[in-house]
């Protein structure tokens, strides 16, 4: 079973293809899942996959917390396979603290190199240099997913001094100080679509006389920005003459369950 968090796409897409690599494997989407507060009892007999961004060097903070919660076959073989527009430092070993807690077999975890998409901090790379990544990331999904499908065990990273500190003291920083929706404003060319409302996996955006409004519970996933039709989202002054970045199938985002198998 590949199980998926996604703001803009890039995790949604590596897990539908590592999904359809696997012997045409079921896909689940976190998302709904996350925006209703439910949990999941996972019957699958296969290994568990987790696709997900990198959010500050470790997986999302939310996701973690959500698979805490749910439910899943004790001694399964899981992985994670995090999207990345730079490192994933030293995700493994917390992703490794996981699978202890919850009684599942840690079979290593992945970074897949694809377009930044943090567009509160970082600029999005043109189209051309987009699409060059995502060839690349193309073949980086191959090969994992043949990886998974024999059984192996993910290859272990080096991990520097770095990697430890970036995963470690300065993720809690990160979301103490960085991760806030009080920098987020909306145009005069919002067209009141609802669309940010219904992709923010967080369920923290309403919709007051038209316009979103933000609530404090925010991941900082993008989805929002990204997903704007009009390009009316912006978050501070950062993102005013960035180039917006969007990739994610809705009728997945929309159905909690996911859809094959």
């Amino acid at each position: 079973m590949v199980l998926y968090f996604s703001g803009t796409g890039n995790s949604q897409w590596a897990a539908l293809r590592l999904a359809e690599l696997i012997a045409d494997d079921e896909v689940v989407s976190m998302n709904q899942y996350l925006k209703n507060g439910k949990k999941i009892d996972v019957q699958s007999q296969g290994p568990l996959v987790f696709v997900a961004p990198t959010y500050c060097w470790r997986l999302p903070r939310s996701v973690e917390h959500w698979i805490l919660e749910s439910s899943f076959p004790a001694g399964r073989d899981t992985y994670f396979v995090l999207t990345c527009g730079g490192s994933c430092g030293n995700a493994a070993a917390y992703a490794e603290k996981l699978c202890e807690k919850k009684g599942l077999r840690f079979c290593g975890l992945a970074p897949v190199m694809m377009p930044e998409n943090y567009l509160a901090l970082y600029p999005t790379p043109s189209e051309p240099e987009s699409r060059v990544m995502m060839e690349n990331a193309g073949r980086c999904v191959a090969l994992l997913a043949k990886q998974i499908k024999a059984g192996e065990k993910l290859d272990a990273a080096a991990v520097s001094f770095g990697d430890r500190i970036k995963s470690g003291p300065v993720n809690p920083l990160f979301y103490k100080f960085i991760v806030r929706d009080k920098g987020f404003t909306v145009s005069e060319s919002c067209v009141s679509c609802g669309k940010c409302a219904m992709r923010c996996p967080m369920n923290n955006i309403d919709l007051k006389e038209g316009k979103p409004v933000w609530k404090g519970n925010c991941t900082h996933c993008m989805a929002c920005i990204g997903g704007c039709p009009t390009g009316a989202i912006d978050y501070k002054s950062n993102t005013k003459e960035r180039r917006r970045y969007y990739i994610m199938d809705d009728s997945l985002n929309q159905n909690g369950g996911g859809g094959r198998g």
